[in-house]
């Protein structure tokens, strides 16, 4: 009998470690997934916010009588909206070097400003156009056909035809991640014209140019304060109106939100909407 009785007290005592064990894993799970339930909310609701910014943005580009227009050259602006602080960067596409557009004097001189060797920026420079053109004649000064792809061990060869994507420009000869993610932001396959517009142009695009970047920089950075060349009438922000916006958006914890998107002024198509998006991306910025 205290056999029996002993072998139920352990039988019980492991029913109770079993169901302590279950309603344990139970209280985890249900609070893991309240917590991915917070953090999808709290981002959704960011990205409105930081969508918002985006399109604050739009509407700060335009002047009226009394207020200046911001300035499409990559300065920082800053907006509280909801009580969050939102950090906005807009750049007149028309600013940017046009992949599709720029010839290869242009390409070598930008790539030199960005510290590329120069023999390397000259190759490059030519694979680049070489890339885009319909021919399959190289470049008479550096540049990349078929078979220079294959003597590399590629498995393909130039596409012969526009850039489609920023990101196909990784795939030409000579290329790496690392100068690709330098060149980037300073890249467009957005703007209508081979050159770009000084006033709205970064340093090393200015330097490729033929300017004096330093000089004009700081003439740029003078001019924030100067608000009659601003307001009004004609002014530094009508450019293009095709713009990269960076929206980010900060909560109260210290989260960012993060919205990059490239949108050209007019509608749409969709009701309620004043521009058209050519790029968006979104998510959150690493801590």
């Amino acid at each position: 009998m205290t056999r029996a009785r002993g072998a139920a007290l352990v039988l019980v005592l492991w029913l109770i470690a079993l169901l302590t064990a279950v309603v344990g894993a139970f209280a985890l799970s249900a609070r893991v997934e309240h917590l991915q339930e917070r953090v999808v909310g709290d981002d959704a609701i960011g990205q409105e916010h930081a969508r918002a910014g985006l399109e604050y943005a739009l509407y700060r580009l335009q002047p009226t009588a009394t207020r200046p227009a911001w300035v499409a050259d990559g300065r920082r602006y800053r907006w509280q909206f909801d009580q969050r602080r939102i950090d906005l960067r807009i750049v007149d596409e028309n600013g940017k070097i046009n992949l599709n557009l720029a010839d290869a004097a242009l390409l070598e001189a930008f790539l030199r400003a960005m510290g590329v060797e120069t023999g390397r920026a000259r190759q490059l420079a030519g694979a680049i156009v070489d890339w885009r053109d319909a021919d399959s004649l190289k470049q008479p000064v550096g540049g990349a056909e078929l078979p220079e792809y294959v003597a590399a061990g590629l498995p393909y060869g130039p596409r012969n035809n526009r850039f489609e994507t920023l990101g196909e420009l990784q795939r030409v000869l000579g290329m790496d991640a690392a100068l690709y993610e330098q060149l980037a932001p300073m890249l467009t396959l957005y703007s209508r014209q081979s050159r770009p517009d000084p006033r709205f142009a970064a340093g090393p695009v200015l330097t490729a140019l033929g300017l004096d970047a330093n000089q004009l920089l700081a003439q740029r950075e003078q001019s924030q304060g100067d608000e009659e060349q601003k307001v009004g009438g004609a002014t530094l922000a009508s450019g293009s109106g095709t713009y990269s916006i960076e929206s980010r958006a900060m909560d109260d914890r210290g989260r960012v939100s993060v919205l990059q998107g490239v949108v050209r002024m007019g509608a749409s198509g969709t009701p309620g909407t004043t521009y058209t998006v050519l790029r968006w991306e979104q998510g959150m910025a690493a801590r």
